[in-house]
């Protein structure tokens, strides 16, 4: 296999010597420095391209008594290449890098390209470090050996040894998609987790990141079977603040259809505040109008008998005028719907919709003009501010009320903004 190296150069030769002799690479980039622009003082560049006799073969020595690298090495002219960068500037020397590790990787796409970060400056080792961390494929190693001190390894004992930054590199690519669970966007994070390739050592690790976006994933677009079949397979190693879901995601899938539904209804409303936290207000109201309609039918059904898709003539009382779909079937909306709940209940909700109709009346208005209902104007956040005051003041405490008689009584948690890794 052909086989490149990528070595920043400073002032001393020996470790990018070791490094080459060590490898033996078919083709070497060196990066380096030329003059400094304040003193004109030469950069390590002569260490590649200098004529006759160009390095000291220690500092103490009066005169340069080696030739440069390459010919130390046996490099011949179509071996190498010298990189230009800046001595102390973090940036250049990153964007440099990262220009040489493309060129390099699309000249030899099939090579083994291993980096040597010893040589150079601070600058320059943490720009290729840097640039090495975001190209997955790359091997990191520095030249280390025997030390007396904390300047440099002593001569003679120098060798190549891998620097492990698997760990950085998973940490470096994934963070994205972590980001994307602060915004509630699992989905996101599932897409482009599928397009990495983990680190051998990092396999497991980055497949419950990706399984766990994947549930979140799954929650959010309704499909609650889904995603408690895969939190209930990661449960042993689940950290203690994610191991709530699972008791929650078992409530949306209960087998009593009373209590299910009980739950269904606040998983709604907290699915309503992400889209709000995204800035999707539309999309808010329109599951807010879905929450408070759903509301209604579930009370009716549990506590009336009654189903608003197919009311009984008998059960519509004479002040109530509902019309007929294409079966013959009577059918409740929202506001007949909330107007049966107040003549044939007796509790919380029909105090609410007695007390609060008017109120209710207002904030659907404004979801009537959303371009998700029957108007065309975008719902904007001074909009659902208020909106979702109400809901949260008068809206949801009648609610859990209601819902404590089918063992619902307390709002779940708001899905996890945060993954925990």
């Amino acid at each position: 296999m052909t086989q490149i190296l990528i070595c920043t150069v400073g002032g001393s030769h020996q470790p990018i010597v070791s490094a080459i002799n060590d490898l033996r690479p078919d083709f070497v980039v060196f990066i380096c420095t030329d003059k400094d622009p304040a003193t004109n003082q030469p950069g390590s560049r002569v260490q590649i391209e200098g004529k006759g006799n160009c390095i000291k073969a220690h500092n103490s020595d009066a005169n340069p008594t080696l030739p440069n690298i390459p010919t130390q090495t046996g490099l011949a002219s179509e071996q190498y290449e010298t990189v230009l960068t800046l001595s102390d500037n973090l940036d250049r020397t990153y964007l440099d890098c990262i220009t040489a590790i493309d060129g390099i990787s699309r000249r030899f796409p099939d090579a083994r390209i291993v980096a040597d970060y010893t040589g150079g400056t601070k600058s320059m080792c943490a720009g290729l470090v840097m640039a090495v961390v975001e190209s997955p494929g790359i091997d990191l190693q520095l030249v280390t050996g025997s030390r007396a001190d904390l300047i440099k390894v002593q001569d003679g004992s120098q060798f190549s040894d891998k620097a492990d930054c698997e760990r950085v590199r998973y940490r470096r690519l994934t963070e994205p998609y972590r980001r994307a669970w602060q915004r509630y966007a699992y989905s996101e994070a599932v897409a482009g987790l599928v397009g990495l390739k983990p680190p051998g050592g990092l396999r497991d690790e980055y497949t419950r990141f990706r399984e766990l976006s994947r549930a979140f994933a799954e929650w959010d677009n309704f499909n609650h079977m889904q995603a408690f079949s895969i939190l209930q397979s990661y449960a042993p190693s689940l950290p203690d603040h994610l191991k709530q879901y699972i008791g929650n995601a078992r409530q949306l899938n209960d087998k009593n259809t009373d209590k299910c539904d009980a739950a269904r209804l606040f998983d709604l409303y907290r699915n309503a505040e992400r889209r709000a936290a995204q800035g999707r207000y539309d999309d808010a109201v329109a599951r807010i109008y879905r929450l408070i309609e759903w509301s209604a039918q579930w009370l009716l059904k549990v506590q009336a008998g009654i189903e608003t898709g197919d009311v009984k003539p008998e059960q519509i009382p004479d002040h109530l005028t509902l019309t007929q779909n294409r079966k013959g079937q009577w059918q409740a909306g929202l506001f007949n719907a909330w107007q049966l709940v107040k003549h044939y209940t007796k509790g919380p909700a029909a105090v609410f919709i007695s007390e609060q109709e008017n109120i209710l009346r207002s904030h659907i208005e404004a979801r009537n003009t959303s371009i998700l209902a029957h108007g065309f104007t975008p719902i904007q956040n001074n909009q659902w501010q208020p909106i979702y005051a109400w809901l949260e003041s008068q809206f949801i405490p009648m609610l859990l009320e209601e819902t404590a008689k089918s063992g619902i009584k307390t709002l779940p948690s708001q899905l996890p903004d945060d993954y925990p890794g």
